[in-house]
């Protein structure tokens, strides 16, 4: 019966694809719009073959046309038969049964109705604090990152309390070999269109600063350093107990070398996902806040773009460790309540991002400023504007305001998540705001 039942619904799916209006003129290619699955946030929900249908088929009717679907969390485990990675089959008291496909599933659904899957993986995370479940705990704590903890010293991450994301060294030969073969994996078992990498980063401006690390920064000088992490960076305590950060005579040389270290990685991933899947579209997330994402060593923006003219931390040296030019899809996080610049300049102007060691300021720090501020980094680049649907949750119109300014302002749209779409039940307010950003996207060209 449940076979029968799922063929009715994949049947509704394909009639409703085949009759749908189209959005998009003859000749005119479609925007991408990228919607979200998280892994753990909806692990119950998409435990079962009908609701990924049904999903699916909501994302498609809202004007999707591209799912972002998690196939590794932060804990170390995927979501599919892996020869490489743990496998993960039970996730807070629900446990998927033998033989469910939960990737192939989404393939199924999104290709009958012309859409495309990007599997994620958070490349560098391999440990969830609240649980502590993760490879760095039970099987290579060697791999994990040593953090630079302001009144604390050197310590690894597994043991600084609270902490919930467990990162490895990504400086680590058998890190970054260890990551790619699970990426070119699962391009090589499954039909995706390609693959999303997330957290391709390190931990933060703390990270890593373990005897490897230093002795391959020591390499890359061609000096010995006298004093570690002095040299590099010291946590100075304030008469208010709070910590500021001294930099050493060798920080801009050690952002340079973190920056290579992740453009590296890239460089490598991509030549060996593009061997076995030539076809397969290579992605990345981040942040949008470029002017402080130094802290974690990744720089996103295009080789075009200088930042040593900008700031006093890029070497001239940094822009050679741009990676935006290797990705064929990027997508930003425009992560502000604040849409305009008109809102941002009413507003206090001060805000914390999720990697930042420090308070930003800057008009890069609102939907529209974030969009155009990417535009500028990357030239002639395409990119999708991305929004984090919690930022709004007291006000549905600013939700869609900020749906329609990523519209108009990159070339496509990401939203994180699908779980606060279902929970807030604002299909319609999504599917309303595609449809207006796109028929002003229309009507200006």
């Amino acid at each position: 019966m449940k076979k029968i039942i799922l063929a009715a619904i994949a049947l509704v799916a394909c009639f409703a694809a085949a009759h749908a209006a189209p959005r998009k003129a003859a000749g005119v290619q479609e925007r991408p719009k990228l919607m979200w699955f998280d892994l753990s946030a909806n692990w119950a929900r998409f435990s079962s073959a009908d609701s990924i249908e049904y999903y699916v088929e909501k994302c498609r009717e809202a004007g999707f046309n591209h799912l972002i679907v998690d196939v590794k969390g932060t804990a170390s485990e995927v979501a599919y038969p892996s020869e490489v990675a743990p496998r993960l089959t039970s996730w807070k008291g629900v446990t998927r049964p033998d033989g469910y496909d939960f990737l192939q599933l989404f393939i199924d659904a999104a290709h009958r109705r012309g859409m495309k899957v990007l599997a994620s993986f958070n490349v560098f995370c391999e440990g969830h604090g609240l649980f502590k479940k993760g490879i760095t705990y039970n099987v290579h704590s060697d791999w994990q990152s040593i953090n630079y903890v302001p009144g604390k010293g050197l310590v690894p991450t597994t043991e600084i309390e609270g902490k919930a994301t467990m990162f490895t060294n990504p400086a680590l030969p058998a890190v970054q070999e260890y990551e790619r073969s699970i990426l070119v994996e699962c391009v090589t078992k499954y039909a995706v269109d390609g693959v999303m990498l997330d957290r391709t980063r390190y931990d933060g401006l703390q990270s890593d600063f373990s005897d490897f690390s230093r002795k391959a920064f020591e390499k890359y000088i061609g000096k010995k350093l006298d004093r570690f992490p002095e040299d590099v960076l010291e946590w100075v305590k304030k008469p208010d107990g709070s910590y500021t950060r001294k930099e050493g005579k060798w920080f801009k040389q050690w952002i340079e070398w973190r920056a290579g270290v992740i453009y590296g990685f890239f460089k490598d991933t991509r030549k060996a996902l593009k061997k076995v899947r030539p076809d397969a579209i290579f992605a990345a997330y981040t942040g949008a806040w470029y002017p402080s994402y130094y802290e974690v060593g990744a720089n996103w923006a295009s080789s075009s773009y200088d930042p040593c003219k900008d700031f006093d931390w890029a070497t001239p040296r940094y822009r050679k460790y741009a990676y935006g030019d290797l990705l064929d899809l990027y997508t930003n996080g425009n992560y502000y309540w604040n849409v305009t610049l008109e809102e941002y300049r009413k507003s206090s102007g001060t805000y914390k991002n999720e990697t930042d060691s420090e308070i930003s300021r800057g008009e890069h720090l609102c939907v529209e400023g974030g969009c155009k501020y990417t535009r500028r980094l990357l030239g002639k680049k395409k990119f999708c504007g991305g929004i984090y649907v919690e930022d709004y949750k007291s006000d549905v119109n600013q939700f869609k305001k900020a749906v329609k300014m990523n519209l108009r302002e990159s070339d496509g749209l990401m939203v994180f998540d699908i779980v606060h779409i279902i929970n807030r039940g604002w299909w319609q307010a999504l599917a309303d705001a595609v449809r207006e950003g796109e028929a002003e996207m229309t009507q200006t060209k």
